[in-house]
């Protein structure tokens, strides 16, 4: 037997915290019932799990995707406004989806997976995940500001101080920036918070994984090594 919204995960619907959501909203049915308590359980491959109507099964093949995502693509899995998302640009049987996300007009690296169990791994605070993003800014930034960036600033529309991030001065006005959290728009919000508006944004590195000659748009599968490293630096012992 399963948590109903561990099977989800495992089926690579969404990430066990999607899942969940996707319960609570009553769009998961176990068969032919919907089911909103968050204390269900199944029985693989008997019982039958249908999301929006359509039956979910165990993916058996698990699959991780690197993707250099262009400037224009949501990351999401549909977009309700019609926009491009980032499963356009990957052509794979299995159905995967973006782990974390990446705002609309930031580029760089992200990872697509089928593993529920390992995005959710991957996006919870406990294992803080660093991040490493190249931003070039429209005005030159002082050394304080970018000192307070080192020690956390506080974010007004999210009400919350940020971690210490890692920063790197590349120019007057280009810098490369380590964080561990992944609040909505937050390296644009942490430099808007000392002064600076972030003209380019590229994500450069998830960990130590890192890949500068993945053309944007273009996808790859995460070699057995890379698979390796990041099931362990997210933690991820299936507890």
């Amino acid at each position: 037997m399963m948590r109903l919204q561990k099977y989800l995960a495992a089926c690579g619907v969404a990430s066990r915290r999607s899942a969940e959501n996707m319960i609570a909203a009553g769009r998961v049915a176990v068969n032919g019932q919907t089911v909103t308590e968050m204390g269900t359980s199944v029985e693989e491959y008997v019982d039958e799990v249908t999301v929006d109507g359509n039956v979910v099964t165990l993916e058996e093949r698990k699959v991780y995707i690197l993707l250099s995502k262009p400037k224009g693509y949501v990351t999401t899995a549909q977009d309700t406004h019609g926009r491009p998302t980032v499963l356009d640009l990957v052509d794979v049987p299995e159905r995967v989806f973006p782990v974390g996300r990446l705002d609309l007009n930031t580029e760089g690296l992200l990872i697509l997976t089928n593993d529920g169990e390992f995005a959710n791994h991957m996006m919870h605070p406990k294992y803080e995940c660093e991040k490493t993003y190249f931003a070039r800014l429209a005005e030159p930034l002082g050394d304080a500001e970018a000192d307070k960036l080192r020690h956390g600033v506080w974010i007004e529309e999210e009400q919350f101080t940020t971690s210490p991030a890692t920063v790197v001065r590349r120019d007057a006005n280009k810098f490369s920036i380590t964080i561990r959290e992944g609040k909505k728009r937050q390296v644009r919000r942490m430099f808007e918070a000392v002064g600076g508006k972030v003209l380019y944004l590229r994500r450069t590195a998830i960990g130590k994984l890192r890949d500068t000659d993945l053309e944007k748009g273009k996808w790859r599968y995460l070699t057995d090594e890379e698979v390796r490293y990041l099931l362990e630096y997210s933690g991820t012992g299936r507890d």
